[in-house]
């Protein structure tokens, strides 16, 4: 079902998405901490014998493609068509496909790996179980997710960002909360990482986590 906070995301992303590209190109390469928790992800996907991955919300692609440098099989899912359209410029070796993550066009339990880089906080707390238990729904049993997200209890309205207007909601979770919603959708976390916010005008002027949880064998 689509939803007028749906649609305001997607037309949001649509006009910033060669502006962000351009902006948040080499941000991983300044984020050690994030770094390092996708390499965990990498590396513990691929030691449990590989098989595809899905970045979820991949935006650009810069996700997506760091990932698929350290080995990973990965496709990439935006909301956004435009997004999607620069994903493919961007990363023109890997698949990217419009979808939404609360219906994922893939197969009841076919991934090894699923990932949710920041692309959860334009979803309110009480929407969450639902992006979840699809999150539980096409992970194999084992398979690993990987989440992003800015840590609080409160939400933002962005109305211009990346030099264009926008009409989007930013969300703050509060991580004890998160990994309970996440264990009623089946998803044990197994490790999570806070780290304080860089200070205003940074790009983490908010503290933030990232959490590794599993899908159950």
């Amino acid at each position: 079902m689509t939803t007028h906070r749906h649609t305001t995301t997607r037309e949001s992303y649509d006009t910033v998405a060669t502006d962000y590209e351009m902006l948040l190109r080499d941000e991983l390469a300044k984020s050690p901490f994030e770094r390092a928790m996708l390499g965990v992800f990498a590396e513990r996907v691929l030691a449990a014998g590989g098989g595809r991955v899905a970045d979820l919300g991949c935006g650009p692609g810069r996700i997506t493609g760091h990932l698929a440098s350290l080995g990973l099989d990965i496709c990439g899912i935006d909301l956004s068509p435009q997004m999607v359209a620069v994903a493919r410029w961007a990363h023109p070796r890997l698949r990217f496909d419009v979808g939404t993550m609360t219906a994922l066009d893939f197969a009841d339990g076919c991934l090894a790996g699923a990932l949710a880089w920041y692309s959860t906080v334009h979803t309110p707390l009480a929407e969450l179980p639902e992006v979840f238990e699809e999150f539980h729904r096409v992970l194999a049993p084992g398979g690993l997710l990987a989440l992003a997200y800015k840590v609080g209890d409160e939400s933002v309205h962005l109305g211009h960002a990346y030099g264009h207007p926008l009409d989007l909601d930013v969300y703050r979770f509060p991580p004890d909360r998160i990994a309970e919603l996440l264990g009623d959708a089946g998803l044990l976390e197994s490790a999570r990482l806070v780290r304080e916010a860089d200070g205003p005008g940074t790009p983490a002027s908010t503290p933030q986590a990232y959490v590794l949880a599993r899908k159950p064998e």
